[in-house]
């Protein structure tokens, strides 16, 4: 039984689109027993996130029949009665086998290279494991799937460097101080950016979160989703002498922190390191702080710059990750293929 795939993502269709398709997680048993019992597939995974919903398949009819049932099957399931205008790709083998594995190597997502993927995928698997709605085919296709995406994070640089503003700050934060246990960090401004930043920092150990924004009440609430504390935006100076990251971002039309305000309150911490992340525009922070000893101060150009060569990096790496691919994919197919078939060449279609 060939592998085939149907499915929509970000590549294919916008947001409106994709989430009419979406299954919940408390859907797709009860989807795959539909499935399986219409006789389309022998075997399934769904895969329904915010970026792709997607249909992974064994079947004993051809490709191209299956292909046509499964659309059908996904429209009927959403009720969906918008014309579609190539929204739902398919693919056929070798082509399904390999896009499995850029999925969950991060090469098809929305950024390139990754992890949540990979979990989101062992998750589906699991789902349809346990509803025994996999056999041969799928177990050994996304059991090898995990076993590729393992591989390309150890042998290639797919994954290396952060490519987010928020994920960037973190990595600048553990440069600096190694280690974030018991680091403390202010929030000046609680915007949207900002607040991703220091959930990131706090996933990743920083101690505590103080918060202080004009509106006095915003800053409560994200204290308080934060786990952290608030203090008036009067007050946030008092708090400099113990924090070591601070992530600015008011919209404050002049700085809010300048080298005659800093310089004394550094005194004050005697001169521990202090990183300053300033994702203002216009800027929070005077340029001229960072002619201060022991003060690192990144603007939002500075990490926007910082993730976009991390970038460049990590699709100087897609053709090593492609390669292992198809490599690994050629291999799986060939192994299940009885011998004196020919070569594999059959092309992706309906895509």
């Amino acid at each position: 039984m060939p592998l085939v795939v149907i499915g929509l993502s970000h590549h294919t269709s916008p947001v409106h689109v994709r989430e009419k398709f979406a299954f919940t997680e408390a859907r797709i048993p009860a989807t795959l027993d539909l499935l399986r019992t219409s006789r389309i597939v022998q075997e399934a995974v769904i895969l329904s996130t915010c970026n792709r919903v997607e249909i992974y398949a064994a079947t004993e009819i051809s490709a191209q029949q299956s292909s046509i049932a499964l659309q059908e099957f996904m429209v009927r399931c959403h009720d969906y009665r918008e014309p579609l205008n190539g929204e739902i790709y398919s693919l056929g083998e070798p082509h399904s086998v390999e896009h499995l594995f850029k999925v969950a190597c991060g090469l098809d997502s929305m950024i390139l290279g990754e992890t949540e993927i990979l979990g989101q995928l062992k998750k589906a698997y699991e789902l349809s494991l346990q509803h025994n709605h996999t056999g041969v085919v799928l177990n050994k296709a996304f059991q090898k799937a995990f076993n590729v995406a393992k591989q390309i994070r150890t042998d290639t640089n797919i994954q290396r460097g952060s490519i987010s503003v928020s994920s960037v700050a973190v990595e600048l934060a553990e440069k600096i101080f190694s280690s974030l246990a018991e680091r403390q960090v202010l929030v000046i401004g609680a915007g949207d950016t900002s607040e991703k930043a220091a959930r990131a920092l706090l996933s990743r150990g920083a101690h505590s979160i103080i918060v202080s924004n004009r509106s006095h009440d915003r800053a409560v609430a994200l204290a308080a989703e934060l786990g952290g504390r608030a203090v008036h935006f009067e007050d946030w100076a008092s708090e400099f002498p113990n924090v070591d990251i601070v992530i600015s971002s008011t919209s404050a039309p002049h700085y809010v922190l300048d080298r005659q305000k800093l310089e004394p309150l550094m005194r004050l911490r005697k001169n521990r390191p202090l990183l300053l992340i300033d994702i203002a525009v216009p800027r929070d922070i005077e340029p001229e702080v960072n002619f201060l000893e022991n003060i690192y101060l990144y603007n939002i150009d500075d990490l926007q710059a910082i993730a976009n060569d991390y970038l460049v990096q990590r699709k100087e790496e897609v053709a090593r990750c492609e390669a292992i691919i198809v490599e690994r994919a050629r291999a799986l197919i060939g192994a299940r293929r009885p011998p004196g078939l020919p070569p594999l060449s059959q092309p992706a279609f309906g895509s």
